[in-house]
């Protein structure tokens, strides 16, 4: 559509000067080239939305697309083209290469572990985290987003999980397969940290680091629902939003949550990319509600072991940044990053500035005891 109307434009009159003909033709053949790209993400998005009802192939998603076509994409030759959109860009977000992001010397096979597993939140999947995948992946770290169940192109019915455990398992059964020797560190997002606070009391050995982005960081004997509770106290933006799904009937407990499409760019995506948005219009789930009550059970021998940090989002109007800060309060972990001009939606608001966080988490060493 964009080349059509580039081509339908009226030349400039006879006695415009040539300098401005140039900016004219460079304007037009850049619109026509983001339409181009518009149209790409767009396509994408469909074909996403495809798979998952067509149930993926039947299975469960089988650890990252990363990894599936790792070897695929080295053969394709340059990467896609970057981000067209017209979003001002952020002092927060600087447009940052990956080799700049990180120093010369620094080699991922001399640290602890170069293993980094993305865990989504709530109605989200695996596909949320491509430009961050991307990146890491540049930067020499092996990545593995996981489809929880339920979410992505995982088949399996939302309305039918009846506990964390099953929800997690996707990501439990990753950490099971690791060798006696590897570990990993965990990024969890939104409620994504419950998630991964339930592997870490069940895996300790296998997670090196656990990364809290913008997530539900809870104590124990506490749920996300609690978490929750609170943000709809705080500016009741959650509850406006929210849909809850009876499939058991009206006279049986929800079974789902569903996000209403017309509030969801105010609650998630503030300052995200609009093809970003349209992409995860099509390709959000509804989140399964009995995992959200469960209180977790968490020892300090197990979950309290392993190294924790999070990751604060400054415009966030899902988890607002005063209860994140009164999360890490409650519970404080080993370090607090912020992520200045970020929504709900990192990977897509500020890709570059959470690349540079993740990679200043992995590289940093175990504090020297006292």
């Amino acid at each position: 559509m964009g080349a059509l109307m580039s081509c339908m434009s009226s030349p400039p009159p006879s006695g415009s000067p040539p300098q401005a003909k140039r900016r004219s033709s460079a304007s037009s053949r850049r619109g026509a080239k983001a339409a181009e790209i518009d149209e790409q993400a767009l396509a994408a998005a469909a074909a996403l939305v495809l798979g998952q009802r067509g149930g993926g192939g039947g299975g469960a998603f089988d650890r990252s697309a990363s990894v599936r076509y790792a070897a695929k994409r080295q053969q394709q030759g340059p990467p896609l083209p970057r981000s067209s959109s017209t979003r001002p860009r952020s002092l927060a977000d600087p447009e940052l290469q990956p080799q700049q992001l990180l120093a010369k010397d620094l080699n991922t096979k001399d640290l602890e572990t170069n293993i980094i597993v993305l865990v989504h939140g709530g109605g989200f999947g695996a596909w949320c985290w491509y430009k961050t995948m991307s990146l890491l992946e540049d930067s020499g770290f092996k990545v593995n987003a996981i489809d929880l169940t339920g979410s992505g192109i995982n088949s399996s019915d939302t309305n039918k999980i009846s506990s964390l455990s099953e929800y997690a398992e996707p990501l439990t059964s990753y950490l099971k397969g690791l060798d006696d020797a590897e570990k990993a560190i965990l990024v969890g997002h939104d409620f994504g940290g419950a998630c991964i606070s339930h592997a870490m009391e069940k895996f300790p050995s296998k997670v090196a680091k656990a990364v809290f982005l913008c997530a539900t960081m809870l104590t124990n004997g506490h749920s996300a629902l609690d978490i929750f509770q609170q943000q709809m106290d705080t500016n009741g933006m959650l509850q406006k939003a929210q849909e809850l799904v009876y499939s058991n009937g009206k006279d049986r407990p929800p079974t789902a949550i569903n996000i209403d499409k017309a509030l969801v760019r105010d609650l998630l995506f503030n300052q995200s990319p609009a093809k970003d948005v349209s992409l995860a219009s099509v390709s959000m789930r509804p989140i399964p509600f009995a995992p959200i009550t469960e209180k977790l059970m968490l020892t300090e021998g197990n979950y309290g072991s392993v190294r924790r940090f999070f990751v604060e989002t400054t415009e966030d109007s899902a988890i607002p940044l005063s209860l994140q800060q009164s999360m890490c309060m409650a519970n404080p972990p080993e370090k607090v990053l912020r992520l200045r001009g970020s929504d709900h939606a990192p990977f897509f608001s500020r890709p570059q500035a959470l690349h540079k966080t993740l990679v200043e988490i992995a590289t940093l060493p175990r504090p020297q005891a006292s």
